[in-house]
């Protein structure tokens, strides 16, 4: 249920733009995203940082759109907010005591701060891809099949990334329970 609230407003972009074009489908995605964060902080009185940063460049990409008549600027959007994020993702390798990956996922796992880093770091490259895959839609497509990649393409990307990092995960915590049996065996 939550991963469809976190991607409503893109599902109403994808539709807005089938049946009204892509201002209105900006001006959708601008109102979906204000109704998503009062509604988070109607019901859990705060607002994932994540959410906030994306509905306010949405809200200033779009608003550019919408303004100069020019949808460059909110196609733009996703690759600024996937490399804001790629560029949290690896600043928290450096400041504070885990990283990102961790804080979002240590209290359901555990694991090495090894592994921490390396998940972090898939994270981070996760990112950067998505924004450099979105530039080339936008550079190389037209804007038809550039909203069908923001909402399946990267909707893809994003679970193929997922499931590669539960692989990850399955196997280094496969390895941790192996660790003490093969040393045990050796005693």
């Amino acid at each position: 249920m939550r991963i469809l609230v976190d991607f409503l407003p893109i599902i109403i972009f994808f539709i807005t733009y089938k049946y009204a074009g892509m201002y209105a489908a900006t001006g959708a995605i601008i109102i979906a995203m204000a109704i998503q964060i009062i509604f988070q902080w109607l019901r859990d009185k705060k607002v994932n940082k994540m959410l906030l940063i994306s509905a306010i460049l949405v809200s200033i990409f779009g608003g550019i759109t919408l303004l100069f008549r020019d949808p460059i600027f909110i196609q733009w959007k996703p690759t600024v907010v996937n490399w804001l994020f790629a560029l949290v993702f690896l600043g928290s390798r450096y400041i504070g005591k885990t990283t990102l990956a961790e804080k979002m996922m240590g209290q359901a796992i555990e694991l090495e701060t090894k592994i921490w880093h390396q998940l972090n770091l898939m994270w981070v490259g996760n990112f950067v891809f998505l924004g450099c895959a979105n530039l080339y839609v936008v550079y190389n497509y037209n804007e038809a099949a550039w909203v069908n990649f923001k909402l399946f393409g990267m909707l893809g990307l994003t679970l193929l990334m997922v499931l590669i990092q539960v692989l990850w995960i399955t196997i280094h915590t496969a390895e941790k329970k192996q660790k003490p049996q093969n040393e045990t065996e050796h005693i």
